[in-house]
């Protein structure tokens, strides 16, 4: 659910800064967190990899005035994302599928 929620809107981010217009946001914050299928684990892992990587590169390749421009937006992802991947690793580490050995111990 975590991981949608951040694909969701990581994607939603990415394409204002591009300059294109995406799709309106739900009514209801919820369901970035509720349109979640656990059939879908990997596409949902494969496009929150692919979306962080297009933001990578969208920064790495703008100037100076599009990063100042875009500097608070891009703070806000930051953030964004630090406080939901912490409560993945909460989560992770209550239920017990954090392996140590694989990640940050």
């Amino acid at each position: 659910m975590l991981a949608y929620h951040l694909w969701f809107w990581n994607a939603h981010t990415l394409a204002q800064l591009k300059g294109e217009k995406p799709a309106p946001p739900p009514s209801n914050n919820d369901e970035t967190f509720n349109d979640f299928d656990a059939a879908t684990w990997a596409k949902t892992v494969h496009d929150l990899d692919q979306v962080m990587t297009d933001l990578e590169a969208l920064v790495e390749h703008a100037d100076e005035a599009q990063l100042a421009k875009w500097a608070p937006t891009i703070a806000h992802i930051g953030t964004h994302n630090a406080y939901h991947t912490g409560q993945i690793l909460y989560v992770r580490k209550l239920q017990g599928s954090w392996d140590s050995a694989n990640g940050v111990k």
